[in-house]
């Protein structure tokens, strides 16, 4: 789950990192009193879970409450990269003197964690990588030590930060463990004019897996940001996530769905048809599973076709054959787009045989996977 800012700094808060919170307000009315208590010169910043908001419009700087008014007006219902901003986050203006960069992150291909640092703050660290990468400092973290007073000072040295960053480092890496994230970024992490540091922008990845540990970040979910259908998903227990297609997808395993969604899209191609959403029903789906997602994917009103691309291994075919049968007896007529169903592996026999049997006027089996996705894509374009 990716944070908005003030939900970041609200964590780093928890865990001692200098930081300023501000106060988040929905409706332009709000911003003058706001910013009154603030100290009148304020930033008002786009809360969305996107970067590149300064670049969009979506921080500026108002000298005044007024001027805090007509800021929060002008960036309230903005549309950054697809995300509309539905609140925004007023702090007080920094004297700054110096920008930094400093972020941990799980480095999943040497199976370890790594802090990135630099002194080029304020910027896309990925334009930084880019034109001057000896600016950056990557150090390797152990897992089995952490960021000790060590690990620290090196992490410092290799940047080039100030003294007195290390406890910074240190206390960024506790959010870091403590709250189970996959990222903790700030960017810029400042040098203020009186020589104390603070983080003035903060992003932060939690791991979905470890939320059973942390109850409490639950109130971090945005659900009125959320797409219903996956908001929908996601209460169901599925990992789904819409795209913008027109032929539904549904198979058993996160390679398999990745795979299914390239075959459509090279089928749909001559069609302008692409994928319409990313469902995984995992491994050992029931058959109470498949007609969930099944469900969700039909009442997309963006779907004209659904592919249903399962290799049974533990999820055996007889199982999706049973869930695709229930899901549309339960759906009744609001099931009223033609499903491609293809299968291969475990009880693949019994499971062509239940779909047979049903005789449901939507349900085509296709043995091959291109031949299913070239007619999922081919029913989706009639259906436009």
């Amino acid at each position: 789950m990716d944070l908005m800012e003030h939900q970041a700094k609200e964590l780093f808060a928890r865990h001692g990192v200098p930081v300023t919170l501000g106060r988040v307000i929905e409706d332009p009315a709000d911003a003058a009193a706001a910013a009154a208590d603030l100290g009148g010169r304020v930033v008002v910043k786009a809360q969305v879970k996107t970067g590149g908001r300064g670049k969009a419009g979506g921080v500026k700087l108002a000298a005044s409450p007024d001027e805090a008014t007509a800021r929060a007006g002008e960036i309230l219902g903005m549309d950054i990269k697809g995300h509309t901003v539905r609140r925004v986050l007023l702090a007080p203006a920094a004297a700054i003197a110096e920008e930094y960069y400093l972020s941990f992150l799980v480095d999943r291909a040497n199976r370890s964690y790594l802090c990135i640092a630099s002194t080029e703050g304020g910027v896309e660290i990925e334009e930084v990588a880019h034109t001057t990468p000896d600016a950056i400092a990557k150090v390797p973290v152990d897992p089995a030590v952490g960021v000790d007073d060590a690990k620290a000072a090196e992490i410092v040295a290799a940047a080039g930060f100030p003294a007195g960053a290390e406890d910074v480092a240190r206390r960024l890496w506790e959010v870091f463990i403590a709250e189970d994230a996959t990222l903790v970024e700030v960017n810029p992490l400042v040098k203020l004019a009186d020589g104390s540091l603070e983080a003035l922008d903060g992003k932060v990845t939690l791991d979905d897996s470890a939320a059973y540990r942390h109850p409490d970040h639950a109130a971090f979910e945005d659900r009125a940001s959320a797409d219903p259908l996956e908001a929908a998903a996601h209460d169901k227990g599925l990992n789904y996530v819409k795209l913008d297609g027109s032929v539904g997808i549904i198979g058993n395993g996160a390679g398999l769905v990745m795979s299914t969604l390239d075959v459509v899209a090279y089928a749909g191609s001559p069609y302008g048809v692409k994928p319409a959403n990313f469902l995984d029903i995992g491994g050992g789906a029931s058959a109470e599973v498949m007609a969930n997602g099944l469900g969700i994917i039909l009442s997309d009103p963006q779907v004209r076709s659904v592919f249903v691309n399962v290799f049974g291994g533990i999820t055996a075919c007889d199982a999706v054959s049973n869930g695709i049968v229930q899901a549309l007896e339960l759906l009744g007529a609001t099931a009223d787009k033609p499903l491609v169903v293809r299968l291969d592996g475990n009880n693949v026999a019994e499971g062509r045989r239940i779909l047979a049997q049903a005789n449901h006027p939507l349900v085509t089996v296709v043995d091959t996977m291109d031949g299913a996705a070239a007619k999922a894509a081919a029913l989706a374009a009639e259906g436009i």
